[in-house]
């Protein structure tokens, strides 16, 4: 597969939150306001890109050749935690601003598992370390987007006469599942499949 197909196919068609319902967590629980949304989806992208670069070595360079594939799961959770602190660290360090917007939401990128998923997901589909890049900025920003546009889409339900039986999650789920619906929409664009 091209790169720009690669690039697609990540951030819409199979995007990892609405197609592989993967990374809700974070999806429900932060995208309760924009602001919110678009500092956990920044914190997502710079992660998630920088853990699939790592992992991405450590597997080819490290597990690979010593026949410690086994240990995987393990090494790639200890690559994103660290990476997490680091950033983290670095932040509240050298960009005071930005560590107060993202600080509150990098802890939880820790336990994102679409960040596991991504670095696992480069392995399973035996991608150069191109192909695996382009492949976790694509995923990145389709989390970003899908929520982005689901935070604006519950501030607006804030405001919306719902029956008290469906506010909250339950009206989020419903929405959810609608937007879910509107990105199987992008399935074959491209030629790009599920």
């Amino acid at each position: 597969m091209n790169p720009l197909k690669i690039f697609i196919a990540s951030f819409l068609v199979n995007n990892i939150v609405l197609m592989r319902y993967i990374g809700l967590c974070p999806f429900f629980g932060v995208s309760t306001r924009f602001s919110t949304s678009f500092g956990m989806g920044m914190a997502v992208i710079f992660v998630m890109t920088l853990a699939t670069f790592v992992t991405f070595i450590l597997y080819h360079l490290l597990l690979l050749p010593l026949n410690l594939i086994f240990l995987r799961t393990a090494v790639f959770i200890l690559v994103i935690a660290s990476l997490v602190q680091f950033v983290e660290m670095f932040l509240k360090k050298s960009f005071r601003a930005l560590y107060s917007a993202l600080g509150i939401y990098l802890p939880l990128i820790t336990t994102n598992c679409a960040i596991l998923a991504c670095t696992f997901l480069v392995i399973n589909y035996q991608y150069n370390l191109l192909q695996a890049l382009l492949f976790a900025l694509g995923t990145g920003l389709g989390f970003m987007f899908v929520i982005l546009i689901f935070a604006a889409i519950r501030e607006k339900l804030d405001y919306a006469p719902i029956s008290p039986a469906f506010k909250g999650y339950t009206i989020a789920f419903i929405a959810a599942a609608l937007v879910s619906l509107g990105f199987m929409g992008f399935i074959g664009l491209f030629g790009i499949s599920l």
